[in-house]
């Protein structure tokens, strides 16, 4: 006996009211999600979130949640992007018990979102140490930050800085490789995988651009002994 066609509920995020009303960005996800559905099962729900940076409530996220327990479906996006990175979307999506699915990401679970999530925060508290550590340091050194005036020593305090810029490249390669790491167990395991991983993290390179497959091995490859 063929099983009845999965159901599927689709939830769609737009920056803006006026990004909402337009329909920018929004073709782009309907067309991702519709192309993933088809052959798989049938839409019986879509709901659009409009947010907001003074909002933190997802009102269409909770109804969508609900859609899917009613119906017995399954929670579509068209990109998991920051969502693994919203405390309040994962814990909606946790204590809702329903399926889920990015079309972007579509070996992602519920595990690899807490997986995902781990990393962000990782890379939150990374970031927010890293900034603690130079403003002490700066602060030590009784320096203002900006650009430095050179004097008659300003050769040894280039190479002094060549050697601190060598040891935090050194220091970021290897929170970078804790995070590749990560993402490995999260089921990524090609080079284009695990830099589009980076990317929907919001993790930018070094040089804090879009990772691509080949940034990616240069990394891998740099702290693999």
């Amino acid at each position: 006996m063929t099983p009845p066609p999965r159901r599927y509920v689709a939830y769609y995020r737009v920056s803006t009211a006026k990004q909402g009303a337009d329909g920018l960005g929004m073709e782009a996800q309907q067309r991702a999600v519709a192309t993933y559905i088809t052959g798989r099962g049938e839409m019986v729900d879509a709901y659009t979130e409009v947010e907001s940076g003074k909002r933190k409530d997802r009102p269409e996220l909770a109804q969508a949640l609900a859609a899917c327990r009613k119906r017995g479906a399954v929670l579509v996006v068209a990109k998991l992007d920051r969502l693994a990175r919203n405390v309040a979307f994962i814990s909606s999506l946790m204590e809702a018990g329903v399926d889920f699915v990015a079309v972007d990401f579509p070996e992602a679970n519920r595990l690899t979102l807490h997986i995902l999530a781990a990393v962000a925060e990782h890379e939150r508290e990374a970031i927010a140490q890293r900034t603690r550590a130079a403003l002490a340091a700066a602060k030590a050194r009784g320096k203002q930050l900006g650009n430095p005036a050179l004097g008659h020593d300003g050769g040894a305090l280039a190479r002094q800085g060549g050697a601190v810029r060598r040891e935090r490249a050194d220091a970021r390669a290897a929170e970078l490789m804790q995070q590749v790491d990560r993402i490995r167990a999260a089921g990524r395991t090609t080079y284009a995988g695990i830099a589009n991983a980076l990317n929907d993290l919001g993790i930018p390179t070094p040089r804090g651009k879009r990772w691509h497959a080949a940034t990616a091995r240069r990394l891998i490859i740099r702290m693999t002994p």
